[in-house]
């Protein structure tokens, strides 16, 4: 094998080829061909990806790679690490976009004379984008707020102390690392030169800086525990909310560009967000993290050059440059590197729960205007940071956990920003908005006061957390579970899959800008109102829920949908069993099924917003909804695997899910077909000729079939779909057995309507007779 040749984990083998590792696996052992590992562990082989595309190719289990995929899988295998390599592509793929002539004469070269001649070119862009690497030489186009070096990268394992005890215990912040991303040597691009190449082809197709979203993305896709994310978009959200008024009278507006900083930047998709020309500022703790945020905005702003496509004309006719950004390595709050800023607008997305953020080193820090924050309370001295770095009558948005808003230990911080009027809104996200995506976060949004201006006496509450999913089928039908729950007590809609981006961002911007009072979503509370014992912000605490049912005027008309679908669901209800001997037929399964092309057996990847399809999931198959109609994100199917030819439904298929242990299956009807299939379901297409759907569907929900065909190997059973067993039967007879079927899905789903209805009528009543809107008799 060639030195330095890219190599592939079991997992990247099972996405090339689009199968699960337990196939990857199957294969080792059953084919002596298979390539041997060149690499890794024991537990966690590493192999030649030129061999394992040969080998896959042998078997005809693969067309061709797709280049994207090829880059990646270089990226990964780099024998310095994922992590160098990117910013070796990040540096390339600068120099491809803003050289491009220069760039071609250096790719016909060898790979050898391409690496010595590299360097040179690398350091001309990175000094154009992020400015020269002498100290004390600020990268940014803006005023140098303090004279300190500013972008680029310590390299991983590089030693950085945030800050240091000096004798005599006076503690004195060490300074912010110079965040320069270092031009690569000769010597370590060599090995990259392959990888560079292909890297350029990719950005000829999709461009540099969507070339390196791609790679950056899988990357963090591949260490999700390293790094705590912010999804695009809530960034474009809290960029929205942020914005100033269009007919506000801001001093900003006499600024040649505005400025905006990110004081916890960690993978830069804050600044990302931000749109038209801004003087960017960030600070991150990580060294190699830093590195790549500086790239990967010097990559998202327009145009080669320092001030991309030269000074760009605003609204009021006033030239404005857009100067490359400022990104800056250290512990922000021990190692402030803009202690003279004053920006216009401030983003924040700060670490949650941190103990050690600083509290006795830091308690006669000038920022604690409200008062210090206590040793639990991290978040509110992110608060206070920011409202220190913004100019006066500068707006900041920040995501906080909701404990923030309650603990008792930050209560006179609250009431002090309170009586000030520097905290404008705490508004209640939906659980799944960012991680920890259990939790339902909050946005806080700051406004810093200004000299002689009076203090607002009011502050915004507004709670979304209703809004995660798509509403619920007001006609019941194929509806809601009883309750509007599903198993295990989870309500439907929540989780990442089926959040509703669209709904949640409309509700939080309209709640901001027009600052009203709307039922069960926002309210303006009176400051004088929040200054209790507690100060508590909650939301949830200070404004109740829309009553359920729609209150006592909607009662009558959940009573009278509820009487009839009662009056429905008797005349479903099957006659009475027969009892008979157990039959004794001859069987097949559907492996052998698929084999004699009776039907055919499809595995759903896609996930909502991956497609502009709606997307049946579990969860829809499980409660019986209808499938998740989410508009597009750009959001990749799990494990990476593009969602370009997501798997369409048809009436007449089956979809059963993999997971769980229950006996479920459902049969397609034309108000299904059309939704892609989504992951974690198996989908069966009989040949109507051959088997009847609703015989099929009916047979494999039987519980003696569906447990012989699972496997229960970890705490989840998962159903073999191939193993579940069928009667053997001529379609005469099969259809008679379907129709039972298909009346006996008729009544589960009515069922599951009166379930709802009647949910929602018991809790009105409970709701009405509480609060008076009802009478007892």
């Amino acid at each position: 094998m060639p030195e330095n040749a890219t190599e592939v984990t079991a997992a990247g083998i099972a996405r090339l080829a689009g199968v699960g590792r337990a196939a990857v696996s199957n294969w080792r052992r059953r084919y002596a061909d298979f390539p041997q590992p060149v690499g890794g562990t024991g537990t966690s082989p590493s192999f030649a990806l030129a061999e394992v595309e040969q080998w896959l190719r042998d078997q005809g289990k693969l067309a061709e790679v797709p280049l994207r995929e090829r880059v990646w899988q270089a990226v990964a295998g780099h024998p310095a690490g994922a992590g160098r390599a990117l910013i070796h592509v990040g540096c390339a793929l600068l120099l491809v976009r803003d050289r491009p002539t220069a760039w071609l004469e250096l790719a016909a070269a060898p790979d050898e004379r391409m690496a010595a001649l590299l360097p040179q070119a690398m350091e001309h862009v990175l000094t154009a984008r992020l400015g020269p690497a002498a100290d004390g030489v600020h990268r940014s186009g803006a005023p140098e707020p303090t004279g300190v070096h500013a972008a680029g990268a310590q390299a991983p394992g590089d030693d950085h102390t945030a800050g240091a005890q000096e004798p005599g215990g006076v503690h004195t912040a060490s300074a912010p690392e110079s965040a320069r991303v270092h031009t690569p040597t000769a010597q370590d691009l060599l090995p990259s030169v392959p990888l560079l190449r292909a890297a350029a082809e990719l950005a000829a197709g999709i461009g540099a800086g969507q070339a390196f979203e791609f790679l950056l993305g899988r990357q963090l896709d591949a260490n999700p525990r390293q790094y705590t994310l912010t999804p695009p978009q809530l960034a474009e959200l809290m960029v929205d909310l942020a914005e100033p008024p269009k007919d506000a009278d801001r001093a900003a507006r006499e600024q040649p560009v505005r400025s905006v900083l990110d004081p916890a930047a960690g993978t830069g998709a804050l600044l990302r967000a931000v749109g038209g020309p801004a003087a960017l500022y960030a600070q991150e703790a990580d060294p190699a993290l830093a590195a790549l945020t500086a790239l990967r905005l010097a990559l998202a702003a327009e145009g080669p050059g320092r001030a991309a496509e030269g000074p760009r004309r605003a609204a009021d006719g006033a030239h404005r440059a857009a100067p490359g950004p400022t990104v800056r390595t250290g512990d922000t709050l021990r190692a402030d590197a803009f202690p003279e800023l004053a920006a216009d607008t401030v983003l924040c997305h700060p670490p949650f729960n941190e103990r050690n953020w600083g509290h006795d080193e830091l308690a006669y820090d000038p920022r604690w205007e409200y008062g210090l924050p206590a040793r639990t309370e991290s978040e509110l001295a992110w608060v206070q940071h920011v409202l220190a770095r913004l100019r006066d009558g500068g707006t900041a948005v920040l995501l906080m956990p909701p404990a923030a808003a309650s603990r008792r230990s930050g209560r006179r911080i609250r009431a002090g920003l309170l009586r000030r009027g520097a905290l404008r809104a705490v508004i209640a996200l939906p659980a799944g908005a960012a991680p920890p995506y259990g939790i339902p976060l909050h946005l806080w949004i700051l406004c810093k006061p200004e000299p002689g201006v009076r203090p607002a006496a009011d502050l915004l509450l507004a709670d979304t957390s209703d809004l995660s999913g798509p509403a619920p089928d007001a006609s019941g039908g194929p509806g809601r579970p009883p309750g509007g729950k599903a198993a295990g007590g989870k309500t439907p809609g929540g989780g990442r899959e089926r959040f509703d981006w669209p709904a949640v961002r409309s509700a939080v911007l309209d709640a901001w800008r027009d600052r009203a009072d709307v039922e069960g979503v926002s309210r303006v509370v009176p400051v004088i109102e929040l200054l209790d014992d507690d100060v508590d912000l909650a939301p949830a605490r200070h404004l109740p829920r829309p009553a359920s049912g729609g209150g006592a005027s909607g009662l009558g008309e959940v009573r009278e949908r509820l009487t009839e679908t009662l009056r429905l669901t008797t005349g479903l209800v099957p006659p009475a069993a027969s009892p008979a001997e157990p039959a004794h037929r001859p069987l097949t399964t559907v492996g052998e099924l698929a084999r004699a092309g009776a039907l055919f057996l499809h595995s759903g990847t896609a996930v909502p917003g991956s497609t502009a399809a709606p997307v049946l999931t579990e969860h829809d198959v499980l409660t019986g909804a209808a499938p998740t109609a989410l508009p597009p994100t750009g959001q990749e199917a799990p494990g990476g695997a593009a969602a370009d030819d997501p798997v369409l439904l048809e009436p007449g298929d089956v979809v059963v899910p993999v997971l769980g242990g229950g006996t479920v299956a459902r049969v397609v009807d034309a108000a299904t077909a059309g939704a892609a299939l989504g992951r974690n379901l198996q989908l069966l297409r009989p040949d109507p000729a051959a088997v009847d759907p609703w015989f099929l569907a009916g047979f494999l929900r039987g519980t003696a079939n569906h447990r012989q065909a699972s496997s229960y190997a970890s705490t989840a059973a998962r159903l073999d779909a191939r193993r579940l067993q069928l009667p053997r039967m001529p379609l005469a007879e099969q259809q008679r057995y379907g129709e039972r079927f298909r009346e006996l899905a008729a009544f589960e789903d009515a069922l599951r309507t009166a379930g709802r209805l009647g949910g929602q009528l018991v809790q009105g009543m409970y709701d009405g007779l509480t609060d008076g809107s009802v009478t007892p008799g």
